[in-house]
């Protein structure tokens, strides 16, 4: 079978559609043929080694029919349609994932491939309501979304929330779970199209990213701040949230190190709180909230397989608007 490898170079032009063993099904596995994967941004960070001596298969969501099941499977027949957890060893929802915890994509398998065999307890039945482009670019970045929001930032009804850098495929679940859950939310963006587009989608107020933030909300300060974009709207960010709120960050996209006055920190009785992914319990509780409310992922574009380099230069070129399909099958 064939499977998105990285290996020999950094950066897209190491990617190859090549073939690849496929383990044999072991008791508990099931055997799943991929129909649709999805693009994340740590994908790209996976480009960012040679990988000379051991290639990485590529990619951590994908939905797909179970082809055939191993001998102990119940879960599961042959024909489900499933989707598959974006990880391995975090069941219980925790404070931090256990050390057994490791991430679909970052060594020998990969989901952009025509075939995977995973443990049947790291696939859910596919909600019907999704189609296969929707559900094969759900899984991570939706699942990120819900534990930032819900799990760290305990957001609720009537919870104003800022998401600076929206657009992007985890800033998108946010702004829908945060209104599926009576939230007011107010976002930021470089683009003014991307701030159209989420205003027209719920968005209750937009904010370009070089405004001056606090005269654009007219003083308004928020409960909760879901940050990802790091370094270049930190301290905006700070300074947008009432005192006693929270600052949840699962990414750092403009640079890792900040500086922030850490007696204006204290004084404010503010909270910073890490989150990254999630575990398998927070995935259920994800997929029911999706189902219950009929939300669907926004979708930016579908590619064939064949034009992988044309998606990972669109996701690495930052001119999407939502999440990234592969077509497989």
């Amino acid at each position: 079978m064939k499977a998105l490898i990285h290996s020999g170079q950094i950066g897209i032009d190491g990617l190859k559609w090549a073939e690849r063993a496929i383990p044999s099904v072991g008791k508990n596995d099931i055997k799943v043929r991929i129909k649709v994967a999805g693009l994340n941004h740590r994908d790209l960070f996976a480009l960012a080694q040679a990988h000379e001596e051991q290639p990485v298969a590529i990619g951590s969501d994908a939905a797909g029919v179970v082809a055939e099941i191993g001998a102990g499977v119940t879960k599961f027949k042959v024909g489900d349609e499933v989707m598959l957890y974006p990880g391995s060893g975090w069941w219980e929802n925790a404070d931090a994932a256990p050390e057994t915890f490791v991430i679909l994509g970052s060594s020998e398998r990969g989901a952009m491939a025509e075939e995977i065999v995973v443990s049947e307890e790291d696939a859910v039945l596919k909600p019907v309501h999704l189609s296969w482009e929707e559900a094969g670019v759900l899984s991570l970045s939706a699942l990120t979304a819900y534990r930032a929001l819900f799990t760290k930032g305990e957001v609720s009804q009537g919870k104003k929330v800022l998401i600076p850098g929206i657009g992007g495929g985890v800033a998108n679940y946010l702004l829908q779970f945060a209104k599926a859950a009576g939230a007011t939310v107010f976002v930021t963006s470089r683009s003014e199209e991307k701030l159209q587009s989420a205003l027209e989608r719920g968005a209750d107020k937009g904010v370009l990213s070089d405004e001056n933030w606090e005269t654009a909300l007219a003083g308004e300060k928020v409960d909760v701040v879901i940050e990802s974009v790091g370094a270049a709207t930190f301290d905006k960010s700070l300074h947008s949230l009432r005192k006693g709120g929270t600052i949840v960050i699962f990414g750092s996209s403009t640079g890792d190190t900040v500086i922030f006055n850490l007696r204006q920190f204290f004084y404010g009785q503010y909270t910073l709180k890490g989150s990254t992914m999630g575990s398998f319990e927070e995935y259920e509780a994800m997929l029911h909230f999706v189902a219950e409310h009929g939300l669907h992922p926004v979708v930016d574009d579908v590619y064939p397989i064949e034009d992988f380099k044309k998606a990972f230069q669109r996701l690495e070129d930052a001119e999407q608007t939502g999440k990234i399909a592969l077509r497989i099958d």
